[in-house]
């Protein structure tokens, strides 16, 4: 479990780093959040969007690259 909780802090220390170098650096335009099949309503002062194919492709990038980190 040791081993869990150490990758849960590096994984969270990456993300954070990320988030950080887009703030500082607004000129970071990741194109996830915008592709087409992504879900969007707006109506009047309600607007909902859902994110749908960039989920999928983040979960499809993940399984890879944790299939990859940790094959035995």
């Amino acid at each position: 479990m040791i081993e869990f909780g150490k990758m849960l802090i590096v994984f969270g220390l990456l993300i954070s780093s990320i988030g950080l170098l887009m703030i500082l650096f607004g000129k970071l335009n990741i194109p996830f959040g915008r592709l087409p099949g992504d879900i969007v309503y707006k109506n009047g002062n309600f607007s909902f969007y859902f994110p749908l194919v960039s989920s999928i492709i983040l979960s499809i990038i993940f399984t890879i690259l944790l299939n990859v980190l940790f094959r035995r």
